[in-house]
């Protein structure tokens, strides 16, 4: 083989290494900048991307197929990381509302788009169904970044969120049907094909989550670093199991995070923390890389059209598509304005658009620009507004509990549990004495570390913010003592008798089952000192 044909020498490899640690090190410094001034990450990643690109710096790259498999590959992280870090409590009242906002919402929003793309920009109804489907999808990177930050009620939280990861798997199907060549199914088949991948990716998803976290809860791993390795390589796992099962891969690797990170898997702060440092490296790769493949001269003639397009979509498709679905669920007329003007869309329409471009659908190139004007206008519109919105509907919430963030370590060999408990700035738990903890039997705080300082607890002593807990518990009581620590966190001394958060309490012991048994069946009434069932808590 002759050295010109060598696709990557070590100066090359060097040259790339350069120019991606330094994008790197400015997105990082671009969300510091967007911190402050309100202007959504992912527009600064975008701009990067076309400042290095053809019409900035020089670099060429006009590649969808790339992009798309890349584009894929980064969504798969990014869902992977929304589902760990989305909370089952929160988004199991929403559920129903979710999924009726990710399939009945999806087509309503793509009809209603597809309609005005068609009767007033002027596009055939094969262009125009695909623009509807390529838009009608949020956006699971902007819906996690973004609501993160506004302090909105937990039930419209858990509906967006869990909508953002849902929804991304119906609108996939509905844009590779509508880009293939020749006449598109019946649309029976079209649901039914959407229903059966849904169905099987649903079900590996679920499957891969739980066998997953059976293991890592069963196996103790060697070192630390493992369990956060072995957290995404089961979602990547799932992702590809669905997708080599004609099933919808998007929804497995949401499906499977969200059950892993709702099973108290030993070193979650850790997992938590890689998961949210690879999903910034896949947001920022795949935005700057949507921005390379865009060519900005070409945007001016598709300007005004995507602004049409976008103010149909944002102002009568979303609204209708949420009064459609959530309409039998009671949902108050303020929830849904919000739920309507935080439609946020982002990089995943972006690359659902290079699906008509690998495919050479006519006009590809012109739906990829106007859908890329589409994301940087409204999101500019509607990201930014998001908390005003909140705050004038008086949806938002200025005094939230922070939660626990605690760290289990297993102790296989003796079955038992290391929690290491940091303190939030505003836990309830500032000013308890370890005695008030009123921990079940079998489990101890031994160790606090408090201002760089560690030291043995007596029961009398008062923990404060930013103190750092080490608690060891049996493995039976270790569930009781998780829950036991995030009650009082969020309730205070008294959690349990006020019934804070519906948490369990110290009567909830392992041997209070037995005891209750033995009282039903009239063996007699054991007396410890507690005065009965209902008496002194301990």
């Amino acid at each position: 083989m002759r050295r010109r044909d060598r696709p990557l020498t070590v100066q090359h490899l060097n040259q790339l290494l350069l120019l991606c640690s330094l994008v790197l090190l400015i997105a990082v410094i671009a969300v510091r900048v967007s911190s402050r001034s309100g202007l959504p990450t992912l527009l600064i990643y975008l701009a990067i991307g076309v400042v290095v690109g053809e019409d900035g710096i020089g670099v060429t790259f006009d590649d969808a197929q790339l992009t798309q498999v890349l584009g894929y590959a980064a969504l798969v992280v990014i869902l992977a990381e929304g589902g760990l870090g989305t909370k089952w409590r929160e988004i199991k009242p929403a559920l129903p509302s979710a999924i009726a906002l990710a399939t009945v919402g999806v087509a309503v929003s793509v009809g209603v788009t597809a309609t005005a793309a068609h009767y007033v920009v002027g596009l055939d109804w094969k262009q125009a169904l695909i623009i509807g489907a390529v838009v009608s999808s949020t956006d699971a990177a902007a819906v996690f970044s973004v609501l993160r930050r506004v302090p909105l009620p937990s039930r419209l939280t858990g509906v967006l969120e869990a909508e953002s990861g849902f929804n991304d798997a119906p609108v996939v199907i509905m844009v590779v049907a509508f880009s293939a060549h020749g006449p598109v199914d019946h649309w029976y088949q079209l649901i039914g094909e959407i229903t059966l991948e849904l169905a099987i990716g649903a079900t590996i998803g679920l499957a891969v989550g739980w066998l997953g976290a059976y293991g890592l809860r069963h196996i103790a791993l060697p070192a630390s670093g493992l369990y956060p390795i072995a957290v995404m390589a089961i979602a990547v796992v799932a992702y590809a199991a669905g997708a080599l099962a004609h099933g919808s891969g998007f929804l497995a690797v949401y499906l499977a995070s969200l059950v892993l990170g709702n099973a108290k898997l030993p070193h979650w702060p850790a997992t938590r923390g890689f998961a949210e440092g690879l999903g910034w490296i896949a947001q920022i790769g795949m935005f700057v890389l949507l921005g390379l493949l865009v060519t900005p001269h070409e945007l001016g003639d598709d300007l005004w059209p995507a602004v049409m397009v976008g103010l149909a979509l944002t102002v009568v498709a979303r609204p209708v598509s949420v009064l459609v679905s959530l309409t039998p669920f009671r949902t108050s007329w303020r929830e849904q304005a919000l739920l309507s003007w935080a439609g946020l869309r982002g990089a995943v329409p972006i690359i659902l658009a290079t699906i008509p471009m690998v495919a050479e659908v006519a006009d590809s190139r012109r739906i990829f620009n106007m859908v890329f004007v589409l994301v940087i206008v409204y999101t500019l519109l509607q990201g930014p507004t998001l908390p005003w919105v909140a705050t004038r509907l008086r949806l938002g919430e200025k005094d939230t509990t922070s939660d626990l963030g605690i760290e289990s370590a297993p102790l296989e060999r003796l079955r038992g549990h290391l929690l290491s408990v940091a303190i939030p700035e505003a836990s309830k738990m500032h000013g308890v004495e370890v005695s008030e903890l009123r921990l079940p039997t079998g489990a101890a705080v031994t160790l606090v570390v408090r201002d760089g300082t560690s030291f043995v607890p007596s029961p009398s002593t008062v923990l404060r913010r930013g103190d750092e807990l080490l608690v060891v518990t049996t493995d039976p009581v270790r569930d009781a003592v998780e829950s036991r620590l995030r009650a009082v966190g969020a309730g205070g001394k008294l959690a349990g008798w006020l019934g804070t958060g519906g948490q369990e309490t110290l009567d909830q012991r392992p041997v209070s089952r037995e005891r209750a048994e033995r009282r039903r069946r009239g063996e007699g009434r054991e007396r410890d000192g507690r005065g009965g069932r209902n008496g002194g808590r301990g």
